[in-house]
């Protein structure tokens, strides 16, 4: 059996979180703006200054540095996405840019062939003697 019952256990009593208030963000995003990190010292100056315990500056400095990343890694994001649409556009271009010149190779090619079935070998100035001797 257990020594100490559920029911036995005091129950930690709900603690509000006092909301800031307008003005007590706008100075401490002024601040923040000057100063990313806080020294003890600054901290006990602000918290004073607001009204507020310096644990509860502390944390808004931390979270606001969190929020300033994820913004921060979502703009970037966001521009390597616009990169990526536009790399993508360039290369469903070349790609059908590639296939138009194999055409045109392949057509170029073709004009350019001699039709050795129409040539016989007065062309080339050999007389049947010699092309006898060679197979010979």
């Amino acid at each position: 059996m257990d020594q100490f019952p559920y029911h036995a256990i005091p129950k930690q009593q709900n603690k509000e979180k006092k909301r800031l208030g307008e003005e007590q963000v706008r100075l401490l995003e002024w601040n923040f703006n000057f100063n990313k990190k806080l020294d003890p010292e600054h901290k006990s100056r602000l918290a004073l200054e607001l009204g507020i315990p310096p644990r509860q500056v502390a944390i808004w400095y931390q979270n606001k540095r969190a929020r300033d990343k994820i913004q921060g890694l979502e703009v970037e994001h966001k521009g390597l996405q616009v990169q990526l649409e536009s790399v993508l556009i360039d290369n469903s271009r070349l790609r059908k840019e590639v296939e138009r010149l194999k055409v045109e190779l392949t057509r170029a090619q073709g004009a350019t062939r001699p039709t050795f079935t129409s040539l016989n070998s007065s062309t080339f100035g050999v007389s049947s003697r010699v092309q006898d001797s060679f197979y010979d």
